[in-house]
């Protein structure tokens, strides 16, 4: 079999270990030919490829990002878009393609695979809020990141006695800040899932003041408070709709200074989460990942999607991860708020 490989959205610390164990246990283990597919669906839509074989994969593990590329393209957005993927993949006489994304790169996997190419899916978002399992790759080393992030700032906020504000990513989901944010002895966390009262948060704020602590807020890019509506960086859209979210930090910073007359910053530690080699953790659950993705197209198991259920690595339907987004539950977020002031 002629099998292609590609990463889709954005980079995320593991993508690398993806594509070394697909590429290790197909050419070991079954004899097969690997494509690697330049830049999201954008290479298999305007045929761009490179070679993966086990010299093109050495050395990759610890490496972040993704050799292969990516980008946002949506074939469904171009004119003959999922007719010219067809015909790139007949040309170049591939049997099967893994496709590694989150949301939108599987969303096309999805539709692809009720259009008759044969796909496999590897689950990937650093922020984890892909269905249908329990973990995606990425998700721990941002945690991780963020987490160091705010032990630095925790002696800055002291020193200068400020309230100090994390700003993580999240669109829609907020684990990175839950998580981020209970590790590092956060003041409060504010997820997409809860909107949040401002004079609240000041409450909090002046409470740790009070006992002679300075508070570090954490708060996901999607948060919206009560009385508004999501900050955004202006109304342009990417080919999948989504708008481009920023300020959220500074904004809430703003409204601290003027409800409290204490000096609140901001740190927005964006794509430096994604960035860098990936934890131990992320190394395992990619690798497993990979694994498990080329042994469902040896078995010829199509429309199917590799996911952490537990400590398995088990097979689910591909539509199934993106009926609905993952989200903080609210029994999760009330055991962090026993932390808040």
């Amino acid at each position: 079999m002629r099998i292609g490989v590609l990463t889709g959205g954005g980079d995320c610390p593991g993508l690398n270990a993806v594509i070394r164990a697909v590429v290790r246990k197909g050419v070991k283990e079954y004899g097969y030919e690997f494509v690697g597919f330049r830049d999201g669906w954008k290479g298999p839509l305007e045929g761009l490829t490179m070679p993966l074989d086990l010299t093109t994969t050495r050395g990759i593990l610890p490496r972040g990002g993704t050799i292969l590329g990516s980008s946002r393209t949506n074939p469904f957005k171009i004119e003959n878009g999922v007719e010219r993927i067809k015909e790139n993949l007949a040309k170049m006489n591939i049997d099967a393609l893994v496709a590694i994304g989150g949301e939108d790169t599987l969303g096309v996997a999805t539709k692809l695979d009720s259009l008759g190419v044969k796909v496999v899916g590897v689950p990937k978002t650093i922020d984890n809020d892909l269905n249908n399992t329990d973990y995606t790759f990425g998700f721990d080393t941002s945690v991780n990141i963020a987490v160091e992030a705010i032990d630095r700032l925790h002696t800055t906020a002291e020193s200068h006695h400020r309230a100090l504000i994390v700003e993580v990513m999240g669109r829609h989901a907020g684990w990175i800040a839950l998580h981020a944010g209970i590790a590092g002895g956060a003041s409060c966390i504010l997820i997409p899932e809860v909107k949040f009262s401002v004079d609240k948060v000041c409450e909090w704020v002046n409470s740790r003041f009070e006992s002679s602590y300075a508070p570090i807020i954490v708060i996901a890019e999607g948060a919206i408070p009560q009385d508004g509506d999501m900050v955004v960086k202006d109304q342009t859209l990417d080919s999948f709709g989504h708008v481009k979210l920023s300020g959220i930090g500074e904004w809430l910073a703003g409204q601290i200074e003027e409800k409290t007359g204490k000096e609140a910053r901001t740190s927005v530690l964006g794509h430096i989460q994604r960035g860098g080699s990936p934890t131990a953790f992320d190394r395992v659950l990619a690798t497993r990942f990979g694994l498990h993705a080329i042994t469902a197209i040896h078995e010829g198991d199509f429309g199917k999607m590799v996911a952490l259920h537990g400590t398995k690595i088990e097979r689910v339907p591909l539509a199934s991860a993106t009926t609905q987004l993952k989200l903080v539950t609210p029994d999760l977020y009330a055991e962090a708020e026993v932390f808040f002031g």
